[in-house]
C-alpha cells in the first residue's frame, strides 16, 4: 500500500476536474474518457480548474488509493504542453514532483541520465 514511485507510469488529465469526484467518478473518467483500465496498475492524475488541488488515483494490491493534494497556498505548475493537446499526456514521477513542490518545468534542465531498455 502507498507505493506511487518512478516504476508508475503516470498519466495526467488534460481537462479541470471536480475534486468532489471519487473513486468511482474518477475511475469512470479513466475508462470513458481516457480510454485506459484503471486497473492496469498505472497512476492517473487529475486537477480542479484554479491548479490548488490535485488527485492522483492508483490501483494497488488491496484496491483504489487516491492521493489527494490541496494546497493552502500558490498553484501546482501544469507543462505547458499539456494545455496544447487535449489528450491523457503520460508524464514521469520526477515531474508530479516538480508539478507538487511548484518548480516550472519549463525552466527546468534534465541532465541526460542512461537508463536501461525497460524503462
Amino acid at each position: 500500500m502507498f507505493s506511487l514511485n518512478d516504476s508508475n507510469r503516470f498519466f495526467l488529465y488534460p481537462f479541470p476536474t471536480d475534486m468532489r469526484k471519487s473513486f468511482y467518478s474518477l475511475s469512470g473518467i479513466v475508462t470513458n474518457e481516457m480510454g485506459m483500465n484503471v486497473q492496469d496498475g498505472d497512476a492517473f492524475i487529475f486537477i480542479n480548474r484554479p491548479c490548488t488541488s490535485m488527485k492522483v488515483l492508483h490501483m494497488e494490491c488491496g484496491g483504489l488509493v487516491i492521493y489527494h493534494l490541496k494546497l493552502e497556498r500558490g498553484s501546482l505548475v501544469l507543462p505547458s504542453s499539456l494545455l496544447e493537446t487535449k489528450k491523457p499526456l503520460e508524464t514521469r514521477w520526477s515531474d508530479l514532483i516538480m508539478m507538487v513542490e511548484g518548480i516550472s518545468l519549463e525552466h527546468a534542465k534534465t541532465a541526460t541520465r542512461w537508463k536501461p531498455d525497460k524503462c
